[in-house]
């Protein structure tokens, strides 16, 4: 998929901020008037089944759900994993506990208990083992019933979980007799970086969700995966937050085109993100921190010019940044962003950094 089969960002703007500013393809907007089309909520909605069904032989898991969003789709699958009173074990730095509004507290009593996260985004198996108590008979405990991992990991700098490290966390959560919920909202990133299918990297969680409308450009809508019992959770939950959406075909026929069609070009993000950090590293006064995937975290720390600064003049010329954690920038490829755009914002960027060349004062005799 290339740049001109996609629809572009605002004319002469460079959308850096988040690749959930994809726009849908052309594909995608001609099979959306076209999908066969039922009501979801009875199951009789015959292209998001297809697309279920599709989501779920790609993550090698028994079914799949639509969900209207990432969010919605990690408050669904906690609830149907852990009874009220209950702990969820998450990152400190995960989405679930920083960005969902903590959602499992207010709808389900369930308690997301923070471990700190390490630089490379996984969580010390030491300090997992940690926020489980010593007796569990006694009542004054509340106990887990659940461990959520992020994969890529977001706040960490898109980083990815390794393959062994999954399997260590999968072996400790079977061990305490615990579920893991894999929040894999950029999951096809972590498997193109591991050089797996996703259903390598899904296989070692009992439960999955990813979405369609960040690098994958849908304009909506996540996927929550696992085993046929447990969707049918999913789907009753789904239904008690409100997201049963009648003839939602209409997203879901995005959603297989970007299951079929928008995979494939996530390396082109991927280079695209190494390239722009490369020379990012070149300019004057940039911290920039190790990139696995389409994520660029970076630090302004020019004498004469502030992070906040450097921020507001980049939009000033066209080109989108923010923080994202602790002053950090985040800037992010994805296919509404070309190579010129990544070359459009290395120019501003090389102007804001490099100070203007001090005048000579005229000599007075």
């Amino acid at each position: 998929m290339t740049g001109s089969d996609r629809s572009a960002a605002p004319a002469g703007v460079v959308e850096l901020r988040s690749d959930t500013f994809t726009l849908p393809t052309p594909r995608m907007l001609e099979e959306m008037t076209r999908a066969p089309l039922g009501d979801d909520v009875y199951g009789e909605d015959p292209t998001a089944r297809e697309l279920e069904e599709l989501a779920a032989e790609l993550l090698g898991m028994e079914d799949a759900c639509f969900m209207p969003s990432g969010t919605m789709g990690n408050l669904a699958a906690i609830l149907a994993h852990c009874p009220r009173g209950t702990k969820a074990l998450a990152g400190a730095e995960s989405d679930i506990y920083v960005y969902e509004a903590g959602g499992a507290s207010y709808c389900g009593g369930v308690i997301v208990e923070p471990v700190r996260n390490a630089a490379d985004g996984t969580l010390a198996i030491a300090d997992i083992e940690a926020a489980f108590p010593e007796d569990y008979e006694d009542p004054q405990f509340a106990l887990p019933a659940l461990l959520c991992l992020e994969n890529p990991q977001n706040r960490c700098g898109g980083r990815v979980l390794p393959l062994e490290y999954l399997a260590a966390v999968r072996d400790l959560a079977r061990a305490r007799g615990i579920a893991v919920h894999l929040d894999g909202a950029r999951i096809f990133n972590a498997a193109l970086v591991t050089g797996v299918p996703v259903r390598v990297i899904a296989g070692y969680a009992d439960s999955v969700q990813f979405c369609l409308s960040k690098g994958l450009s849908a304009p909506a809508g996540s996927m929550v995966a696992g085993s046929a019992e447990f969707i049918r959770s999913v789907r009753r939950i789904r239904k008690m937050l409100g997201g049963g959406m009648r003839q939602v075909g209409v997203l879901a026929a995005a959603g297989l085109v970007a299951l079929r069609d928008m995979t494939a070009r996530l390396g082109d993000d991927h280079a695209r993100a190494r390239r722009l950090a490369e020379r990012l590293a070149g300019l004057p006064g940039v911290v920039v921190e190790p990139v696995e995937t389409n994520m660029v975290f970076f630090r302004v720390e020019a004498p004469h010019v502030s992070q906040s600064r450097f921020i507001e003049r980049a939009w000033d010329e066209g080109v989108r940044l923010a923080e994202l954690g602790r002053g950090r920038i985040r800037a992010v490829t994805h296919a509404g962003v070309t190579d010129s755009d990544v070359d459009r914002a290395l120019s501003v960027f090389h102007d804001i950094l490099t100070p203007a060349p001090l005048l000579a004062s005229a000599h007075v005799d």
